[in-house]
Order: structure tokens, then sequence, then C-alpha cells
């Protein structure tokens, strides 16, 4: 067990995204003097927003789930949700429209409503479907308890009654794939897809992925899907308020080059942080110190780059044998008119799905086409991002992980990106789209790599599989060196904005020496640490 920290130290975050504010705003709130440094001029990360011609666009997240997790941290730090979003329930939560079916589906906002859908569209599947989600709530319940804020550190927590009653459900849940166990469920392709694609939010394919993740059905066929009014955006600048109001600094324009160290005394690891080395906005190299330095950036690049081997908890040979969940083509577009053939949130699925897995995730990769896309439409809920009069469209095709495919302006994703929004146009009986379009930007996987050092340009991060999920997914803290932690997607529990909120937790509980396997209590208050090393 780490010795705790006191309060009163320097710590450095790396990286202003989400991870990084909510990670810097825990950790001032607890004593601790935080400096955040930031590559870019903006802060948010993968959920920073940008605008032009009167369209605002979220460059990235754009499915509220989770608002309990997402509450809970804000509680952590005397506020709620509710104070500081416009929260607006979404319904119908989603469309799907399924290749080789002639009509939408939409997924209506409440439970009693889905299950009256899965009957209309195979008979008895409204019963089957009780008992998935009667199953997918108390796989939730009982991960939030025991498993998504637990920092592994020690496995003792973990055996307690709850989880040892459970151990055999559990291991069938752990080596059962999630496509499987769903159509044990449903017979319909149409509920198959509904109840298998939130893999693609864990960054793997239901085809691989536990089916302890049909937990994720509870989130939007019990919960609901919610919207920040003003996009996420709102999100990322409460946070930032938050941050600034506990006493954080804020560094834009300053990238990390260098995490620096000393010899330690510690048994167990070599080196100790002293700080870091980055290049500010002028151009010119400085050294900060700190007692602590937390890495919110890509663990790949943290490790592998910033870091001299010896040093290195995940060198390369670690990452080899990794599963990099998938890229992304994205698409930002503006388009003059209006589009009722899209809801807020629309699915398209092909009628291949495990073919269209099996490119993104295969040993071979390549691109699939006719491609399973995401299209959101936030202008159907939300007038202030888009111009009197037109729609506010983002597009996002699963691309595999692969860097070398280009990224916006890049010749050959641009034509991908041609294909893409005939596709959309064919598909949601669009015919005019094309020649409706006044703002058009693309991304893609060599973007992702530039921007984030993003591993293999993963638009998300290491995928969740089982070899990379709880306990087997990377740690929070260097085993090598004495001070540094990590926080984001990369690490535990993993990927999206209510895991990174979790991961910034995560490093109070490094700090404090907290093992406990549940949410911290609210509010927040510097816990009373006897003095000693830091850990």
């Amino acid at each position: 067990m780490r010795r705790p920290v006191p309060p009163g130290q320097s710590i450095a975050v790396i990286g202003g995204g989400i991870s990084g504010l909510a990670t810097a705003a825990l950790l001032a709130t607890e004593g601790h003097s935080v400096t955040v440094l930031e590559k870019h001029g903006v802060l948010g990360g993968r959920a920073r927003s940008w605008g032009e011609d009167g369209f605002r666009f979220d460059a990235g997240p754009s499915w509220y789930l989770m608002p309990d997790v997402i509450d809970h941290y804000f509680r952590l730090l005397g506020t709620s949700a509710e104070e500081q979003l416009d929260l607006e329930k979404l319904d119908p939560g989603y469309r799907l429209l399924s290749q080789g079916f002639s009509d939408p589906v939409d997924v209506p906002a409440d439970r009693a409503r889905v299950v009256k859908l899965f009957d209309q569209l195979e008979a008895g599947a409204g019963t089957r479907l009780e008992k998935y989600l009667d199953s997918a709530a108390e796989t939730y319940t009982m991960a939030t308890r025991r498993f998504l804020y637990s920092t592994f550190d020690s496995l003792a927590p973990l055996l307690t009654a709850d989880v040892l009653s459970r151990l055999p459900r559990l291991g069938r849940l752990l080596l059962e794939p999630l496509h499987s166990y769903a159509r044990r469920h449903v017979s319909d392709p149409r509920l198959q897809q509904i109840l298998e694609y939130p893999a693609v939010f864990l960054g793997t394919s239901p085809f691989s992925a536990p089916s302890m993740y049909h937990l994720m059905s509870h989130l939007d066929l019990d919960d609901g899907v919610l919207y920040p009014m003003g996009g996420f955006a709102r999100l990322v600048e409460a946070i930032e308020r938050l941050a600034r109001s506990a006493g954080v600094a804020i560094e834009p324009h300053a990238e990390v080059l260098e995490i620096e160290t000393v010899p330690s005394n510690a048994r167990r690891r070599p080196a100790a942080v002293r700080g870091v080395r980055y290049r500010s906005g002028d151009g010119n190299e400085q050294s900060l110190e700190a007692d602590v330095v937390v890495s919110a950036a890509d663990l790949h690049h943290t490790e592998t780059a910033l870091l001299p081997r010896r040093l290195q908890t995940y060198p390369e040979r670690y990452w080899s044998r990794g599963t990099a969940g998938p890229s992304a083509l994205l698409l930002y577009l503006g388009v003059r008119g209006s589009l009722p053939q899209l809801q807020h949130h629309t699915l398209l699925f092909t009628a291949d799905w495990e073919e269209n897995f099996r490119a993104i995730f295969g040993k071979d990769t390549f691109i699939p086409a006719p491609a399973s896309m995401y299209v959101c439409k936030p202008s159907a809920t939300d007038p202030a991002v888009a111009p009197e009069g037109h729609e506010n469209v983002f597009v996002l095709v699963p691309l595999p992980a692969d860097p070398a495919l280009g990224g916006g302006g890049d010749e050959r994703l641009e034509r991908v990106a041609d294909s893409v929004l005939a596709q959309l146009a064919e598909w949601a009986r669009i015919p005019d789209l094309a020649e409706r379009i006044v703002l058009r930007r693309t991304y893609g996987p060599a973007d992702f790599e530039r921007d984030y050092h993003s591993w293999k340009g993963t638009s998300l991060g290491p995928a969740h599989t089982l070899k990379q999920s709880a306990f087997f997914r990377a740690g929070n803290a260097s085993r090598k060196i004495q001070g540094l932690y990590y926080a984001g997607a990369s690490t535990i529990p993993g990927i999206g904005i209510p895991m990174c909120l979790i991961s910034a937790e995560l490093v109070v509980k490094q700090l404090r020496g907290d093992q406990s396997t549940g949410p911290l209590p609210v509010p927040l208050r510097p816990a009373r640490i006897a003095e000693g090393t830091v850990a």
C-alpha cells in the first residue's frame, strides 16, 4: 500500500482535457497547489468545441450517459449537475436506420415504451427485455459499488459477500461475448443491434466485449439519454470554472516534453518525480518543479515519449500486445434547411454487422463500405448551435486505428467522406443533402495522433476487451516513479466522459491511500493525513 500524500503538495497536471481539468479541480480542493499544462490554446481535449459561420460544434463526445456519475463528480466539489448544466431529456432517445428495413425505429425515452417497442418488433421480446434490463441494472449497481471506483491496488476490498456470492454469474458475464448474450434474448436484427451497439462506446466490438457490459443498456433504455443545452462545451466550461475557483493555474500553449525525475530511496521505485519540462507558447523550454505529476495525456505517449525506457511501467512491448479502440472519420456539417429525417441522435447500421466490426478490429483491417455510422443533429434540440434556417450535423464513422488512413484534407479520407455522405443521403432519404452543405470539415486518424498523441490514432483509447477491463487495464500509478499518476481514458476505469471523471477521483484515492471500492463521500473534504513522504 502506498503512503498517503499530505496536503500542500505542488502538482503538475499534463493535459487540459476533461480528465486533466477534473483531476486538477479535485486536487486543489484537497489542498494542493495545482498547475495544468495544456498544449493547445483551448481546453477540453476531445470534448473541446469550435465554431464557424454561426455554427457551434462539439468536437467529440455527444452522448450524455451515466448522469449519476457526472452529478456525483459535481457534488464532490459542493455543487451539482443541475446547478451547473441545463439538461434536456431526449425523446426519442435516438433513431435507428438498419440496412434491409425500410422504416426507421425510434427508441423512446422511458422503459415502458421501450418494452412495448420490442414487443411490436418481435412477439415476446418485451418480456425478455425486462429481464435483460433488470440484469443490466443489477450489474451496473455492482460495477459502481465495487469496480468502477476501485484503484485495484489491492483485491482484498473486493472480497465482500455481495461480490463473492455473485462470482459464478460474474464469471459467466466476463467470459461470454456481449453479442451472444444479447442474441439469447432477441432475434430481430434491429433489436440485437440496439442491445449490442453500446460496445462502440467502449471502443470495442460486441463480438469481443464481455457481456458484463450489457449494463450499458440500463443507461440508455432505463435512464434515457440527456443533452446539456449549449453542448458538451458547457460541461468543460463548468469544470474549468470550478477548477479555477479552487485555485488551479492553467497554462495553455504548454506542451510537456519530459517528465523530470531524480533518484529515489524507495525500495520498489528507483526514481521520484522532480517536475516537468515543457515548451511554452513563445517556443522557449521551461521546467516546472512538482512534488507530484498527474498525466492526463495519452498513456502510451506519456510512457514511451515522456519517460526513459528504464522508468516505463508500460513500455512498447506492453502496447504491442494491446488492442486499440477504433479511430474515426468525423464530419462536421452545416446544412441549409431542415432535416426532419434525422433525430438528435441517429444510428445507421449495416446488415452485415459482424463484417463491419471485422473491418475495424480484424487482423487485416480495411475501411468498411457501406459503413455503420452515428449522426448527431443537436440543432434538433438546441437552436443555439446553428444559424436560423440551418442544421448542425456531426457524423462519426468508426475506422481502424491507423494514422496512415489520413486526416482532414487528405485526398483518400475526403473520398471516404464523400461516400459516407452519399450513403447517408440514400439511407436517410435526403437526396439533396450534398448540395445543401454550406460548411464541411473532416477529421481523421492522423488528426487524433497529431492533436492528442493518440496511440495508433484511436479516437477513444484502449478497447474494453476482457484483457483491458477492470484490474486487467493499465493502472493509474507508475510502478517505477514515486509521485507519478495517470488519469483519462487510457487508464482505469476506461473510456468516456463519466469514466474520465471517475479516473480523476481515483487519483485522489491514490494520494490518500484509499483502497475503498465505491465513490468518495460528498462533498470532498481534505483527508487528515499525517506528515510523510510523497507516495
